[in-house]
């Protein structure tokens, strides 16, 4: 009997991926392809809209090209297309043609920081976190349609018309392979806007219409898992199921096998997500900490999480090699980190694009404090790769404290958690387990094992092929408390420091 397959999108903040997952679970072809990103000015990021799809098309052919190599492959036996994407990036185009008529608004973008201010002024900012579980943040989609419609006011006469469409970029990625025939979003990618009621499961007309957005522009939301929608067979020569759509943070919880209440997660990629399983009761959320909406199957109640956000991880090393230009590859910060025994006292806070999780502080700057006359390339290095651990630290020190536990261990996962030293001083510095999965890729494996249970290819959790995962590495805590407690107070020190900048100055 021929295998059936899972092709698994992965889109990106920096790159597209495309991975196509055998019914075992073992990953049997893989493509990805870079999507160039734009910085019109300090703080503000975007990307070509048209890049974008184009850069995850040419994942999708890189991946059916490697596919055909294996033996008796045929497309057929692709049972559905399963959707993982970067969350909060904002897309406006128009309904008729599919045409983008605004670059891309990147989800770590600050252009938007006047609207959210502009809310907050007339009293939004405790309903949206009341309703939605969100902040009032830059950072989510709410504040990029606002700085849109204020800002070009003809975009927003012809969104009343009806002549726009927004969406997340699950959203634009199924209208374009459906052939325009759906405009969809799933709970997860809903639940990231600042106008989706996640208690209701509905956008909320009030909140719509005090932010100015008009309703017409709004995708229809959908489950996580099920058959969302079709491809047009223009793309693959025949129809393929949609089966699952997934912000990317959620859907490596889930590919990490975090399905029950307490289990967590990190993801260190561009920037560093934590998102922690809280269960089917919606809990108030302290103010460092926001709620999110984890997924959603066919006949069950919502999976909710507790979530914190680092803008700056991956980001930071990509900012070595190319602001700093003292590394010439990612690979080459682990040697420059273990060859110095510390820091040498240096203290790096990477808030190029301010603090988030637990801090929200939009002003804040980056700060590199501590230096001598023997402060040395990999002692900034080092630096560096810490103020990422301590970033998580920070946001898991926050989770312990709104759900009254002390998590025994963290999975992680994303191209920088492959760096050893980094992984070990966050196991250090937290003090808690770190495990690490052989089978690095949980967001495509998310969306892939999302994919599989709304088409029928795994009937249940208790189906999934978790065998694949491999086996795992434990990094457990070495550092002496005196040591732990020391070196996090330096760096809580130095946060403060980074705080309270004018953005005008």
């Amino acid at each position: 009997m021929r295998p059936s397959f899972i092709l698994s999108l992965d889109q990106g903040t920096t790159s597209s991926r495309t991975l196509l997952f055998q019914d075992n679970g073992l990953v049997v072809a893989e493509a990805n392809a870079p999507l160039p990103l734009v910085f019109p000015q300090p703080g503000w990021v975007e990307a070509d809209g048209e890049a974008l799809f184009a850069s995850q098309w040419q994942a999708v052919q890189g991946c059916l090209a490697v596919a055909k190599g294996l033996p008796d492959w045929h497309i057929d036996q692709i049972r559905a297309i399963g959707i993982a994407n970067q969350r909060e990036t904002t897309l406006l185009w128009e309904r008729s043609s599919g045409r983008l008529v605004h670059p891309a608004i990147l989800w770590y973008c600050r252009r938007s920081a006047p609207v959210a201010q502009q809310w907050r002024e007339l009293g939004l900012e405790s309903v949206i976190r009341e309703r939605t579980g969100l902040n009032l943040d830059p950072y989510f989609s709410a504040t990029k349609l606002g700085y849109l419609f204020q800002t070009y006011p003809e975009l927003l006469r012809r969104a009343q018309a009806g002549e726009l469409l927004f969406g997340t970029v699950d959203s634009f990625l199924v209208y374009r392979l459906s052939g325009h025939q759906r405009h969809i979003t799933d709970v997860t990618n809903a639940s990231r806007t600042a106008f989706f009621d996640i208690k209701h499961m509905e956008w909320d007309q009030d909140l719509l219409s005090r932010m100015g957005i008009p309703e017409a522009i709004l995708p229809e939301v959908v489950d996580t898992a099920g058959v969302l929608a079709t491809t047009h067979p223009s793309w693959f020569g025949r129809t393929i199921p949609i089966a699952s759509l997934v912000g990317d943070q959620q859907a490596a919880l889930f590919g990490q096998g975090c399905h029950s209440e307490g289990k967590a997660k990190c993801t260190i990629g561009t920037g560093a997500f934590i998102l922690a399983h809280a269960g089917s009761d919606l809990h108030q959320a302290p103010e460092a900490l926001i709620r999110t909406v984890a997924w959603r199957l066919s006949g069950h109640a919502p999976a909710y999480a507790w979530e914190g956000a680092v803008f700056t991880a991956g980001a930071l090393i990509n900012w070595l090699r190319d602001g700093l230009a003292i590394i010439q590859e990612p690979r080459d910060t682990e040697v420059m980190a273990r060859s110095v025994a510390d820091t040498g006292g240096v203290v790096m806070v990477p808030a190029f694009s301010g603090l988030a999780t637990p801090y929200w502080d939009p002003a804040a700057r980056g700060l590199l404090i501590g230096m001598t006359s023997k402060t040395s390339r990999a002692h900034l290095v080092r630096a560096a790769l810490e103020s990422i651990a301590f970033q998580i630290v920070d946001v898991l020190r926050a989770m312990e404290e709104a759900s009254d536990t002390k998590f025994s261990e963290l999975k992680v996962d994303g191209g920088v958690a492959q760096n050893d030293f980094l992984t070990q001083f966050l196991a250090d510095v937290s003090d808690m387990g770190v495990v690490r999965y052989a089978m690095a890729e949980a967001t495509a494996r998310g969306a892939a094992w999302l994919a599989g249970l709304g088409s029928g290819l795994w009937p249940s959790l208790d189906c999934l092929p978790t065998a694949s995962l491999g086996e795992p590495t434990l990094f457990s805590p070495v550092m002496s408390s005196i040591v732990r407690l020391e070196s996090y107070a330096r760096w809580q020190r130095a946060v403060v420091r980074s705080q309270g900048w004018d953005l005008g100055s």
